[in-house]
């Protein structure tokens, strides 16, 4: 199904006078063809359905005038739904709108008398009425936001009704349960799902029962019917799971997880299972090494019946598992701070140890003229790579520091502009997002670390170029090593140059190029067992040396490199330890509440809004 015709619609009002003129002519087919672009962008306007009356008027309901196929307008599918009601197949029809309710359930496509009848459900039969309304609930999330529940109301008046012609029907009264929960309806939700399951005791019944009382937050009550459920069909395991998870919303793990275990002990592949048990078991333990076999999983099950969120779950808004880290250091602080008051910091600036380069340059764009005094170099001086490297990025004028490559091209730039985000559902899809960038050239991904583009003129682009520039700068860091996965990956990774150029980079200067290359890595160990070990390696003596460092002088993407560790699959406890010490935020590793937490909390606010 399509939203757009081949030709662009006009407005609805525009359609209709072609509608009518067309009409009048004799000319059905345009009738037909302006009346479902009306259709589809006013489906309740009392004109439009005049319209498409007298054109099924002069036709003699002519079906073919709004014809099916692989691509159907769906303004075309509802007129044809509307046609077949008034045919006396009501049933047909209802399900050409649910169709279209899948296809865009935001829009009220159901909102007409003839849905919303009493006669119609006497005259459905209740078990086709209750598949329709499954269909429905198939289409619309558990529970609906606000946006989708007005257009889900005409449904739910079908529902309604059918349950006053069939007050005994228990798959009709669980059907109509479960709409009736996603629309905000928990109360009765419970009322019609205890009667379906009085009425006629069953598996299904009780799943619907159980959670309705999850909705009405009766969690005592929920278990109990899920667990009758369990008593009608011992082998439906996604029954289990979903006890294991209404155990986990309460906080009881331990009981969550020996749930998913009884499942797994009847099937180790079950789908729901796996992926509740690895979420559960992080969320008890935090140990990354969960989501990791998660992730694997995943990879080698492509075929699962059906998606799950778990993965993309316990990684949202955790530091490099779902996120970009906000940048650390106190010019950067500063720089939040004016933005935060809608000020400029002062002209001059004294800091008592050298930042980043990134750090320097994107405070300097941001704020120009701005003064920056720097009292002096510690050792080891921050201006050399760690390591020697082939990969210099950045030279120094004293403590001015100033891009070694030439700016990138304009193709590579746009490419960055569009891919680039503050966040991902998990590293594994930060990994596949990437391969956008995986036809430009190694210098250009190598000059974007150096010569950021500023942020695209988005929604997105301007949140953060308003509220801190920094983490624009991190996002387009943090894509552009991502890209460099994707150069020539049929080198063989131990010698590739994908491996030593991001290398290079995590041992370079001291930079956010360093948690870049870094998360790059991490990534490539999330999507390729084979290269766990060496990762793990790398990242476990990066974050070593920088706590080296940091006993002698402060070093600011330290924190982040813990964050980074304990993202790594495979790393040593000796590492991970280590890490947990730096980030000192419990065995789970979340942000801790704090200046970085309340920017993330105000950047994903401002993302929200309309």
């Amino acid at each position: 199904m399509t939203e757009e015709r081949e030709d662009a619609a006009l407005p609805p009002e525009e359609e209709l006078v072609l509608a009518r003129r067309a009409l009048d002519e004799g000319d059905l087919a345009h009738a037909a063809r302006h009346l479902a672009a009306a259709l589809a962008q006013a489906p309740t306007l009392p004109e439009v359905h005049e319209t498409l009356t007298r054109i099924g008027a002069v036709s003699g309901g002519d079906l073919d005038l709004f014809p099916l196929g692989q691509r159907a307008f769906v303004g075309s599918v509802v007129a044809r739904a509307h046609l077949l009601a008034a045919a006396g197949r009501p049933a047909e029809g209802l399900d050409l709108l649910v169709a279209a309710t899948g296809h865009a359930p935001g829009v009220d496509w159901a909102g007409v008398p003839w849905v919303t009848a009493p006669e119609l459900a006497r005259r459905l039969d209740p078990d086709r009425t209750a598949r329709i309304l499954m269909q429905v609930c198939a289409a619309v999330p558990d529970p609906a936001p606000r946006a989708l529940r007005g257009p889900g109301r005409p449904y739910l008046t079908l529902a309604r009704h059918a349950v006053a012609a069939h007050p005994r029907h228990g798959l009709l009264l669980g059907a109509a349960s479960a709409l009736a929960r996603r629309l905000g309806e928990v109360t009765l939700a419970v009322t019609w799902a205890s009667r379906g399951v009085r009425a006629e005791p069953s598996k299904l019944g009780e799943v619907w029962l159980g959670y309705a009382y999850r909705s009405a937050g009766r969690t005592r009550d929920a278990l109990a019917a899920l667990e009758r459920a369990i008593g009608h069909d011992p082998d439906d395991l996604a029954v289990y799971a979903d006890i294991a998870g209404t155990l986990a919303d309460t906080g009881r793990l331990d009981q969550a997880i020996e749930w998913a275990d009884r499942a797994l002990a009847r099937d180790p592949d079950f789908d729901c299972a796996v992926h509740t048990a690895h979420r559960l078991r992080f969320l008890r333990d935090g140990d990354v090494a969960h989501l990791v076999a998660l992730a694997d999983f995943v990879r080698d099950h492509p075929d699962d019946s059906h998606e799950h969120g778990d993965l993309a779950e316990s990684c949202r808004s955790r530091p490099w598992l779902g996120q970009v880290t906000p940048a650390a250091g106190v010019l950067v602080d500063v720089l939040r701070s004016a933005l935060a008051a809608d000020g400029t910091p002062g002209r001059a600036i004294r800091l008592d140890a050298l930042e980043p380069p990134s750090a320097m340059r994107t405070v300097a764009a941001a704020v120009p003229g701005l003064d920056v005094e720097v009292a002096g170099v510690a050792d080891p001086d921050p201006r050399e790579p760690r390591r020697a490297s082939t990969c210099q990025l950045w030279r120094y004028d004293g403590t001015t520091a100033a891009p070694t490559l030439p700016v990138p091209s304009s193709a590579a730039v746009e490419r960055v502009r569009q891919l680039a985000h503050p966040a991902w559902p998990h590293p594994p899809a930060a990994y596949d997002a990437a391969v956008g960038l995986a036809t430009v050239e190694l210098a250009d991904l190598l000059g974007l670390l150096v010569h950021p583009p500023e942020a695209p003129p988005t929604a997105l682009g301007r949140v953060l170029a308003g509220q801190d520039p920094s983490l624009w700068v991190r996002c387009v860091q943090v894509w552009a090593c991502l890209g460099l996965l994707h150069h020539r990956t049929d080198e063989p990774w131990a010698g590739s140059t994908r491996r030593r150029v991001l290398v290079e980079l995590v041992w370079g200067v001291e930079d956010w190029i360093t948690e870049a290359a870094l998360f790059a890595l991490v990534s490539a160990a999330w999507v390729d067992p084979e290269v766990r070990a060496d990762v793990a390696q790398v990242v476990a003596e990066r974050l070593a040396d920088a706590v080296t460092v940091a006993r002698v002088r402060p070093v600011p993407i330290v924190i982040s490199l813990a964050h980074l560790a304990l993202a790594t699959p495979a790393l040593d406890p000796a590492a991970t330890a280590l890490a947990h010490g730096i980030v000192g935020a419990g065995p789970a590793g979340a942000p801790r509440p704090g200046a970085l937490a309340r920017l993330w909390a105000r950047l994903a606010a401002l993302l929200r809004r309309p």
